[in-house]
């Protein structure tokens, strides 16, 4: 594992974060959050292109609304469709409360929606295609009643629960959702310690019809993991806490559960929530930091 390169393509608001990247129509397109800080109510997701394989980039998109503080944009091609799926922090007088929503482009520059998905208070966080069906992790935050979710959608963004309790060891929220070629579901699944003591994450596996599970406690916490296969192995790019907190490429062995950094991105402080594109033995990522200063988009190429 060797970074090829790494520059900073956006730093124009406060705070910038929570990326992802996908290639749709031969173009890279980055989502993040822009904002005036971490926790905010004026968040809105930034949406950026390039058409030469990440060396410019433009933005092409700014997708709002007046009711929310939109986070953690993610990006999922679906034939000719874009979709974007987010979480909106809503202000009520009795605190802040989640939802999930989508938008679709069929150019990522015109977007329709929003539109509301899964249950009131759940967030959908984020969205893998599978076989012509979306499937993703929605979470509950609370403290006596807190759960993970597994749903199952069609292209119209109809989800439906296929685990309505898929974990409630502890506070688990973030996950990295892949499918191996055997059609095996594989989950990576952060924990904080906010009302247990256990942070390790878990790695959880599913054949069809992904209604039973088997998990496994990791070595380690993670924060904002995105996973993927390459040639048949399971690898993550996720926040690790030990230490100085950074942004890392980690190997995962699915048997044993444990995970092992591979290579650190250059990062520190707010950091991670990384998207990736694989393009044959080369790994394309997005992730934030804040280890030049304020918050800001960075573009690495990483040869596997």
């Amino acid at each position: 594992m060797k970074l090829i390169s790494v520059t900073k393509i956006w730093d124009a608001s406060p705070h910038n974060a929570f990326t992802d990247l996908v290639r749709f129509k031969q173009k890279l397109y980055c989502v993040f959050r822009q904002a005036s800080a971490h926790v905010s109510p004026d968040g809105a997701l930034r949406i950026l292109c390039s058409d030469n394989e990440g060396k410019d980039w433009q933005s092409v998109a700014l997708v709002e609304t007046d009711f929310a503080d939109l986070r953690d944009g993610k990006l999922v091609v679906e034939g000719e469709k874009l979709f974007l799926f987010a979480g909106a922090a809503i202000q009520q007088e009795e605190g802040r409360a989640m939802r999930s929503y989508c938008w679709q482009s069929h150019d990522g520059v015109n977007w329709a929606g929003p539109r509301a998905l899964v249950k009131e208070r759940e967030w959908l966080w984020r969205i893998t295609p599978h076989k012509g069906h979306f499937y993703g992790i929605a979470y509950y935050c609370h403290e006596h009643d807190g759960y993970a979710a597994l749903y199952k959608s069609d292209a119209s963004t109809d989800f439906h629960p296929l685990v309505e309790k898929l974990s409630q060891a502890g506070y688990v929220n973030e996950s990295g959702l892949v499918f191996d070629e055997a059609d095996k579901a594989i989950c990576l699944l952060r924990r904080d310690p906010l009302w247990q003591t256990d942070e390790r994450a878990l790695l959880g596996e599913s054949e069809p019809p992904y209604t039973q599970w088997h998990w496994q406690t990791t070595n380690c916490r993670v924060g904002g993991p995105v996973t993927f296969l390459y040639q048949g192995k399971l690898y993550g790019v996720v926040r690790l806490y030990d230490g100085r907190v950074r942004t890392s490429l980690v190997a995962i062995d699915r048997q044993r559960a444990q995970i092992e950094e591979l290579l650190s991105l250059p990062s520190g402080g707010d950091t991670s929530y990384a998207g990736v594109v694989l393009c044959d033995n080369i790994l394309m990522v997005s992730y934030y930091s804040s280890h030049e200063g304020d918050c800001a988009i960075y573009f690495a190429k990483i040869a596997l």
